[in-house]
């Protein structure tokens, strides 16, 4: 493809002269011209020039100007410019560097000269973009990368919170509907994007530890006894050990990863398996102390655990049990109500009730899906 070079001049028998004078390069360069500023500029935005060659003094805005106004623009921002001057001042040549032009060439030009240096910024800008296209091709497949571990990652987080749906078929998605529930009123909240991110992905995991609770106790429609129910408050501990503990032989698996680089494998330095160790931990203290397993209170509990804390019992209101029927959202809102200030966070409760047509809509659209999954309507 022919190189797109763009002239410069107030004077149109000076453009005519360039035009003859590089009249025989018209076979690899296409030429363009512009009588001023303004419509140099307006060409440029809409022509990819290669390279751009100016008049210093123009009346009205001069070749300053156009650099200037080149420089500002991302489009011609890296488009080299060769400066023409009649004037014989050093101070020109500076000021025309220091604004970014390639080069300052003295009129009348001569051929030879302006040829080669068009060629030379020509040969340099043909450089610059082939190296951008490279990083642009590259940022995509970075791009396409990132995107594929961020899909496996919120895979494999779906896959773990349909653990305990796998061995208790009543619970219904209840890890996905809190991480819904609990996303959505984390953005009430109007907290940063990057806590509600993580919220999202690890709010699913914080009953992980129920599978440590035997089926016999998961699965009773009677009340439970005081041993079993010390049983079912365990899962808290054993979900925060699930996930935040060291896996033994994780340094030696890490470096299979990294071609033999072996280092020790923490898993606080994942913020979101640290957050979903927490929220594992910490989803049934309640704001007045009087939760377990550790009778936290107030702003001791972590905020992802007040969060979850409101999400967690509004799908359990919301859901059959084998020990109870659902209610529906109005009612399940009203009894989180009358639990603010005591149970919940009032905060979260009044962003919980702020969101709360959001948070229905989500709790109809899984109610949906469960029931085309299993042939019969929405609860």
């Amino acid at each position: 493809m022919k190189k797109q070079i763009l002239f410069v001049d107030d004077e149109p028998n000076v453009l005519d002269g360039l035009r003859r004078l590089l009249g025989d390069c018209r076979e690899t360069w296409e030429l363009s011209f512009a009588t001023s500023v303004d419509e140099a500029l307006r060409k440029a935005m809409e022509t990819d020039f290669d390279a751009v060659v100016s008049d210093v003094s123009m009346p009205v805005k001069d070749g300053f100007e156009l650099l200037r106004g080149m420089k500002k623009n991302e489009r011609t921002r890296e488009v080299p410019v060769v400066m023409l001057t009649g004037l014989n001042e050093r101070e020109l040549k500076r000021r025309a560097l220091d604004l970014g032009a390639a080069d300052l060439l003295n009129k009348p030009a001569e051929r030879e000269d302006l040829v080669a240096r068009l060629r030379s910024v020509l040969r340099l800008k043909s450089y610059q973009d082939e190296i951008k296209a490279h990083n642009v091709t590259l940022e995509k497949k970075v791009g396409e990368r990132t995107r594929d571990l961020a899909d496996s990652r919120l895979d494999l987080i779906l896959r773990l919170a349909g653990v305990n749906e796998y061995r208790d078929k009543v619970a219904g998605n209840h890890g996905l509907k809190v991480g819904a529930y609990s996303r959505i009123t984390a953005e009430a909240m109007g907290l940063e994007n990057v806590f509600v991110e993580r919220l999202f992905l690890a709010s699913p995991l914080h009953d992980i530890g129920l599978l440590a609770v035997p089926e016999k106790v998961l699965w009773k429609k009677d009340v439970l006894t005081f041993e079993e129910w010390e049983l079912m408050r365990q899962h808290c501990v054993a979900g925060h050990t699930v996930l935040g503990r060291r896996i033994s032989g994780g340094d030696i698996f890490h470096s299979f990863w990294e071609n033999g680089s072996r280092r020790d494998y923490d898993p606080n330095r994942n913020p979101i398996l640290k957050m979903a160790a927490a929220i594992a931990l910490t989803h049934h203290e309640w704001w007045n102390g009087k939760g377990y397993p550790n009778g936290l209170a107030g702003r001791d509990i972590p905020l992802e655990s007040r969060v979850v804390a409101a999400a967690d019992v509004f799908d359990e209101l919301t859901s059959d049990r084998p020990y109870k029927k659902a209610c529906s959202g109005r009612e399940a809102l009203a009894t989180l109500r009358k639990a603010a200030g005591e149970q919940f966070d009032p905060d979260v409760y009044a962003a919980f009730d702020n969101a709360f047509k959001r948070i229905d809509a989500a709790r109809q659209q899984f109610s949906l899906a469960a029931g085309a999954v299993s042939g019969g309507g929405p609860a």
